[in-house]
């Protein structure tokens, strides 16, 4: 049975989930190094060059923004909800969507049943300032899609746009994402510690999980993979991360378990929420950190 830890308050869904002990159960190696650190200096080899090639199509007007923000490679596309009504600086939330494509879609506003709803529009509607940002390869940004590598630093470029906005509290910036966006989370939340939180949905624990058809880099160099395996770097997390996936299928609740297996960082939280599944999860657990969000102010 899993054990209940004392989480923050934010973490309100242990109302109705549990969490999964974070002692030691597996052979997973600890590494010496932190994700960053094991990144200086190496350069993905790509075996194919994936890119979108389309623009980001035009959101809803007073629903979301097409916006522009400076990644590594250059300007990419991003939806922002507009300004909110009322003045002073609002917590902020950078929500990755899941798939292989890195782009933006209708998806992030067009109506979605409860039990698939990937739209993260639980933030929005709670005046939450949410930002959904295209990333290398995807649309027409620059670049090309590298699979949980590049990523996270275009990931890391877009807080820094939302740090800027007049409206925006720096200091209350979140992080969240759903499966292949839950996964780049993980790997983001390894690599910095800007972010309050971070909400990984049903991410992977190795990237060699992932159909190799969908991964464009070179699979016979392990380091190429390793580093883009969150499991690897758990003890270089700095802030609060939540990992959360469904127990009923579909599911990627046995990585979930590994991680939580593999982890001895305090501040790396696996939580199997039961009777979800990796997309009926969605809809009400967003809707419950959304409303901790705005509850959450204080140091």
């Amino acid at each position: 049975m899993p054990r209940v830890m004392k989480c923050p308050p934010i973490i309100a869904v242990l109302l109705f989930a549990g969490t999964l002990c974070a002692c030691r159960k597996t052979a997973e190696p600890v590494a010496t190094q932190t994700l960053p650190q094991a990144r200086a200096g190496f350069v993905t080899k790509l075996i194919r060059k994936d890119s979108d090639g389309e623009p980001a199509p035009e959101p809803p007007e007073g629903v979301l923004q097409l916006v522009n923000y400076r990644g590594p490679l250059g300007g990419m596309p991003a939806y922002v909800t507009p300004r909110p009504a009322g003045g002073g600086r609002h917590p902020a939330i950078i929500w990755i969507t899941g798939g292989f494509s890195n782009s933006i879609s209708p998806v992030q506003w067009k109506p979605a049943p409860a039990t698939n709803d990937q739209s993260a529009r639980a933030f929005r509607e709670a005046g939450i300032v949410t930002m959904y940002p295209s990333m290398r390869g995807g649309n027409d940004s620059p670049g090309f899609m590298e699979n949980f590598y590049g990523e996270v630093d275009d990931v890391l470029a877009a807080v820094d746009y939302l740090a800027k906005l007049d409206y925006v509290d720096p200091a209350r910036i979140y992080l969240g994402g759903h499966s292949t966006g839950g996964t780049v989370a993980m790997l983001v939340a390894e690599s910095s510690d800007r972010f309050r939180a971070v909400f990984a949905f049903g991410p992977i624990d190795d990237v060699r999980h992932y159909d190799p058809k969908e991964l464009g880099f070179d699979l016979s160099d392990p380091r190429e993979s390793d580093l883009r395996s969150p499991v690897k770097w758990l003890q270089g997390i700095r802030t609060p991360v939540f990992a959360l996936e469904g127990t009923d299928k579909p599911s990627n609740i046995g990585p979930l378990k590994t991680m939580a297996g593999a982890s001895r960082n305090p501040l790396a939280h696996f939580i199997p929420v039961r009777g979800a599944t990796h997309f009926t999860i969605l809809a009400p657990v967003t809707s419950i950190i959304a409303q901790k969000i705005l509850l959450d102010n204080g140091p």
